[in-house]
């Protein structure tokens, strides 16, 4: 599990607070592929912990990240965009994921592009169960110029459906962001916080290590590359570091999946170069999340179809 360190993140110190003075809650984000629900998760929690990119279904697993702050220990789960076009079997284990996570909440968070709401929004808002609060979140507001454009926007929002709550942001401004936790706060149950007060997120550092290598893997290749390439750990070993300044070495071996000869071409790239820079990049990111020396080894192999093979889905990690 991931906390916070000085070597990643500067951690506010945390006056203690009596458990029975205490709110904490689930928070669902959710919302279809590509309105910036992984953006808003990092924003949130105050460090990347979700991997982004252009490439829809960037995300494939349910990511929970936490912030505490004052009193209150806010827990979102970042979910996969739910997926209406394509019926195979990563895409049903990923709309599983999302089914999953919105039935057992506090407050969802219905990520939706400012100034649009389609087919794919209304079919994630139908996923949700009644009674639980939802807050519409009209993201990315800061690419919407006309104002009173913005005005009849969200009043026809309040008439679509009774939303606890619609907040237009961007979640690359900080005060937007703040301003959201204020808003939710007040949908937090009185109950004592289920981490402490420093972490980050519950996933383990290996996961974190596959899904840097993916998003250096779709940023790199664009739209060459189809969103079925996966990333999977084959060794993960950390030791003492043996030199000043170093406290932990980690070791990561890695294989990018890919489904035929010529995506693998694409992902190694000319004399190597792509796969080369890919794995700067993502090693530059883990030293920063692990406060660590990382050493990372990249390989590229061919599985035609894992997408459509369920039980290969489920041995590479998806649920």
């Amino acid at each position: 599990m991931l906390a916070a360190s000085k070597g990643n993140r500067v951690v506010a110190s945390q006056a203690v607070v009596a458990p029975a003075d205490q709110r904490c809650g689930l928070i669902a984000i959710v919302g279809k592929p590509n309105v910036g629900k992984s953006t808003l998760l990092n924003a949130l929690v105050g460090q990347k912990i979700s991997i982004t990119s252009r490439k829809a279904q960037t995300t494939r697993h349910r990511i929970t990240g936490m912030h505490t702050q004052g009193a209150s220990q806010y827990v979102f789960v970042d979910t996969p965009g739910f997926q209406t076009i394509h019926g195979n079997a990563l895409n049903k284990s990923l709309n599983k994921a999302v089914q999953g996570a919105v039935g057992d909440v506090d407050v969802v968070f219905l990520v939706v592009e400012a100034g649009s709401f389609t087919p794919a929004d209304e079919k994630v808002l139908s996923l949700l169960a009644p009674g639980i609060p939802t807050i519409l979140v009209a993201n990315k507001l800061d690419t919407m110029k006309n104002r009173p454009e913005i005005m009849l926007w969200l009043q026809s929002m309040q008439d679509r459906h009774p939303f606890a709550e619609i907040v237009p942001m961007s979640a690359k401004n900080d005060k937007d962001v703040q301003r959201l936790l204020g808003i939710a706060e007040k949908y937090l149950p009185e109950q004592a916080w289920m981490y402490a007060a420093d972490e980050l997120t519950d996933r383990s550092e290996k996961f974190m290590a596959a899904e840097m290598v993916r998003e250096k893997l779709f940023r790199l290749t664009g739209d060459e590359l189809p969103y079925t390439s996966t990333v999977v750990i084959d060794k993960f070993e950390e030791e003492k570091g043996k030199t000043k300044g170093v406290k932990r070495l980690v070791r990561i071996a890695a294989t990018i999946v890919v489904e035929r000869d010529g995506h693998k071409a694409m992902v190694i790239g000319d004399k190597g170069e792509r796969l080369k820079r890919m794995g700067m990049e993502a090693r530059t990111e883990l030293e920063k999340l692990y406060d660590a020396k990382v050493f990372l080894e990249l390989w590229v192999k061919v599985r035609s179809g894992w997408a459509d093979d369920a039980a290969r889905v489920r041995s590479f990690g998806y649920e």
